[in-house]
């Protein structure tokens, strides 16, 4: 996944060991430097290519979890073209991440490519190291996006894939109909 010679620091190898050993569905990066979320994929399939549009295969519901945020949110959910993230107005403050810019060995393309979670990218705020004064609002800013964000967990389908007999059947294959991507049962 990551380009060769790239050094992948060790609390992002825990990371990814921790994300490959729990089923987690549903994950979110936070960032600083601009009001906007992003989503898988963030390396453009060409990679030659900057700001090309790059979707998966649930690129659907990719963008209903960024929505999800990006409507809760007070300033991203803000009309206004004049404030920071206001470029992104026209798109409803959501937008692929390789269309935005492309980069490689982001953990949200990680995630979707090798494990069973979805993952999108938070820019919470317009300044890349916000002052400690700045926090509190940042938090606020954020709270309800957060949690109407977790909440998203609980849509699609779920529940136990099991034998004849009831037992769990651990990394069962499950493939939806008309999406390219499956997924597998836990432990």
């Amino acid at each position: 996944f990551f380009p060769s010679g790239l050094q992948v620091a060790p609390e992002t190898k825990a990371v990814m060991k921790w994300l490959r050993s729990i089923p987690f569905v549903l994950s979110a990066s936070l960032h600083g430097g601009e009001l906007v979320v992003t989503y898988p994929y963030d390396f453009s399939r060409h990679p030659m290519e900057e700001k090309m549009f790059s979707p998966t295969p649930d690129e659907k519901m990719f963008k209903m979890l960024a929505k999800a945020y990006a409507d809760a949110h007070p300033v991203i959910s803000d009309r206004s073209e004049l404030r920071c993230g206001g470029n992104f107005v026209k798109r409803g403050g959501i937008i692929n991440g390789a269309e935005w810019y492309s980069f490689t060995g982001g953990m949200a393309d990680f995630n979707y490519l090798h494990t069973n979670c979805f993952e999108v990218t938070v820019e919470v705020g317009c300044e890349k190291f916000p002052l400690e004064e700045e926090l509190f609002t940042i938090w606020h800013e954020n709270r309800d996006a957060l949690l109407n964000y977790m909440e998203m967990v609980h849509r699609g389908i779920k529940g136990i894939v099991s034998d004849k007999f009831g037992n769990p059947i651990k990394n069962a294959r499950i493939s939806v109909r008309g999406i390219q991507h499956d997924v597998t049962t836990g432990n």
